[in-house]
């Protein structure tokens, strides 16, 4: 790897000197024009080393993103060099994250380094996915293309990850307030019966002495009550962390009905999207595959894309070994075998996200709708009984009074 001198022209006539680090003469000159400058002068300079150290950088909120990487991609559409156009967005950033991994990457390119291994150096801001892409750009001279597609990506996918979300947020939160007002009819509501059914005298029905029994238990052992819900939550998401909890959560869940249609849904849309937008961009089929395994948000979905991988570096077609998985819908292997006969899979890939993503808003809805009424029941019932357990000795001393 040798170390280049060079004096360079923008499409705007502008010019630019530097160093940059190539293995040849001819590699240094397309890596300018990958940046989009015109080398005038380019001479091998004496090799310098650096360390260049790995910034740890933060996470980047996905809206953020966005907007950068279409900034980015308005800035090189307009003729301005990478260097320069990270130069300009680094002044506009708020997120530490982004803020840090935009000067480590203007250090990085300062010394030679190119756009796609500078981005490299910070996962937490830019996954393999992104990196992937850009890296694609910068070998088809059409980073401005990319970009602009990756905020594409990014957006619909936020939309997606918000919809899922959503689905899976009502129903914990009327979990929620269920429990809370549970939880007060014991502490507050029922001991106040007690004590008038206590001066009384009588003997308590079964359902009422139920009832007051678990008001005792709850009031006595409370911290143990919400202990035991919060650290079994606790446990519950430190195990589907395990590669085995992933695996046995993952396939019990997208067997469920409804709720089941939608996980599975939402990771199709993910996993054609993605495929679609890498094979677009000129990412290889493996790559590609393997990368989009990783976003599908389900181990049973990863894995029949993983079984895909293997049987695609065996000679075999995609729709293959696809058609086989049980999973994965007919239309979506029907879909991506006429892309293969046509060449045109990419193309494909992206109609069935379309599709996909549009079915994800049927299945939100169709799962709202049939657990708002369902929950509400739920949550009546309970109310219904501790009341009427309480009722029920009151029109007991009324029938002994008449």
């Amino acid at each position: 790897m040798g170390r280049y001198v060079f004096e360079a022209r923008d499409g705007r006539g502008r010019v630019f000197k530097g160093e940059l680090d190539a293995p040849s003469e001819n590699e240094a000159r397309i890596r300018l024009r990958a940046q989009k400058l015109m080398p005038m002068k380019l001479a091998q300079a004496e090799q310098k080393v650096s360390a260049l150290k790995k910034v740890d950088g933060k996470s980047v909120p996905a809206k953020e993103l966005q907007i950068f990487t279409r900034q980015l991609s308005t800035l090189l559409g307009s003729g301005i060099p990478i260097l320069q156009s990270l130069e300009v967005l680094s002044q506009s950033q708020r997120s530490p994250g982004m803020s840090i991994a935009m000067k480590a990457m203007i250090n990085d390119i300062n010394q030679g380094r190119r756009f796609g291994e500078a981005m490299a150096e910070h996962p937490l801001v830019f996954d393999r996915f992104y990196v992937n892409m850009v890296k694609a750009g910068e070998e088809s001279g059409n980073i401005d293309s990319i970009l602009l597609r990756l905020a594409s990506y990014i957006e619909k996918a936020v939309k997606l990850k918000s919809q899922v979300k959503g689905a899976l947020v009502y129903p914990i939160a009327i979990m929620v307030v269920a429990f809370v007002v549970v939880a007060g009819l014991l502490v507050f509501v029922i001991p106040k019966f007690e004590t008038v059914f206590a001066s009384s005298g009588q003997e308590l029905p079964g359902l009422t002495k139920m009832v007051v029994s678990m008001s005792k238990v709850f009031i006595s052992y409370w911290w143990i009550v919400i202990g035991g819900i919060v650290g079994g939550s606790f446990l519950a998401m430190n195990y589907y962390r395990t590669d085995d909890g992933k695996k046995t959560i993952d396939g019990i869940l997208i067997d469920l009905p409804y709720m089941g249609d939608l996980i599975q849904k939402s990771a199709v849309a993910r996993f054609t999207r993605t495929l679609a937008t890498l094979l677009g961009s000129g990412v290889a089929i493996m790559e590609a595959l393997e990368i989009s395994s990783k976003v599908t948000g389900n181990h049973v979905i990863e894995n029949a894309l993983l079984r895909a991988r293997e049987a695609i570096s065996e000679g075999k077609s995609l729709t293959v070994p696809l058609s086989k998985e049980k999973y994965i819908p007919q239309m979506v292997t029907q879909m991506i075998g006429v892309g293969e006969q046509t060449g045109n899979i990419d193309a494909m890939l992206n109609k069935v996200a379309d599709f996909y993503e549009d079915e994800v808003d049927v299945a939100v809805n169709a799962l709202t709708s049939i657990m708002e009424p369902l929950l509400m029941v739920v949550l009546g019932g309970i109310v219904a009984v501790m009341v009427i357990a309480m009722y029920l000795p009151i029109f007991n001393m009324a029938g002994s009074v008449q």
